[in-house]
């Protein structure tokens, strides 16, 4: 007997837009994929930006600093960490399948561990020997949430020490990401600017510009059209401002690509005139794409603008108007 699948049936209760949305959802192949992939994505878009890497191999070998603009929930995020080198196959803390030990060698190993901790805690010490590191910090996140499978005896995501600096910025407080430093802050302030700087700067980075620039963002969708652009152009200008002022240029990487910016963007004229006036002046290369990620019915892009232009002094693009003249 043949079994076909179908979708779970969806509460009568719900309106109409949430169970056409879940319908979606449920025939979503990146969904599916995202909740399967070992790298436990927080966010669908995570493949977007692998697609649009794979296309232009946007974390070229040179790459050592990234921002993360608007990162939450962090699947960008992810993904930068995995290209530079971060992390190998989990980046959430959440434990990978694995074959079974025989059960002798579990109990042989359950019993090691718990002498282990008895001792380090008489000496005051960490599993592995060490001090206490008294400046971390887990904020509002306890032991049992970072570690959501607490003390079972399987297999912990590998990381690793990976190159480079990674800087995610958002208003909303995000998970820890190996490799990733959050900052819970508007990117528009000067204070996370000065941040920003501070954290990418090094012995071989004293000038803390950054590589790469990444905005995923989107203003929230009103239904009126004339707002949602508006909106949406506010949000650009606001990113290649910060851009401008943090991008390491093409003379100083090298390469004719060096400096990128990646930004969504949203069909439209005047989007379309934002482009021409106010991206490639100040990049050598400016690719439009839609990965196969992105919905068909949505009308979102992005935007690969490659090899940001030296100039000592760059002008803070104005604020699109969306009409000219008194209306």
């Amino acid at each position: 007997m043949s079994f076909a699948t179908t979708l779970p049936r969806l509460s009568n209760k719900l309106p109409p837009s949430s169970r056409a949305w879940l319908a979606r959802q449920f025939r979503d192949p990146y969904v599916r994929e995202r909740a399967m992939h070992p790298m436990h994505y927080r966010s669908r878009s995570a493949f977007k930006l692998i697609e649009l890497h794979e296309r232009w191999e946007i974390f070229h070998p040179g790459v050592r600093t990234v921002v993360d603009l608007g990162a939450a929930p962090g699947g960008w995020s992810q993904v930068a960490a995995a290209k530079l080198g971060w992390t190998e196959e989990d980046v959430l803390g959440v434990p990978r399948p694995t074959m079974q030990k025989p059960k002798a060698d579990r109990e042989n190993n359950k019993e090691k561990k718990s002498k282990k901790k008895r001792k380090s805690a008489k000496l005051g010490m960490q599993e592995d020997g060490s001090q206490p590191d008294a400046d971390m910090d887990l904020g509002a996140w306890s032991g049992d949430e970072l570690r959501p499978f607490g003390d079972l005896d399987v297999e912990q995501p590998s990381t690793r020490v990976g190159q480079g600096t990674i800087v995610a910025v958002d208003l909303l407080r995000m998970l820890p990401i190996p490799g990733v430093q959050t900052l819970q802050m508007d990117f528009l302030s000067p204070e996370a600017d000065a941040t920003v700087s501070a954290l990418v700067r090094s012995e071989s980075n004293p000038d803390g510009k950054v590589d790469i620039v990444l905005s995923d963002m989107a203003a929230n969708f009103s239904g009126n059209r004339t707002h949602d652009v508006e909106a949406h152009l506010n949000i650009c200008n606001a990113v290649v401002r910060f851009a401008r002022r943090h991008l390491r240029s093409s003379d100083d990487v090298g390469k004719r690509k060096g400096g990128v910016l990646v930004i969504k963007y949203f069909e439209h004229p005047l989007l379309a005139k934002f482009r021409h006036e106010e991206l490639k002046p100040y990049f050598n290369f400016v690719f439009n794409s839609k990965p196969d990620a992105s919905r068909a019915e949505s009308a979102e892009g992005y935007w690969i603008c490659m090899g940001f232009k030296h100039q000592s002094s760059l002008p803070v693009p104005p604020v699109l108007k969306l009409f000219n003249g008194d209306s």
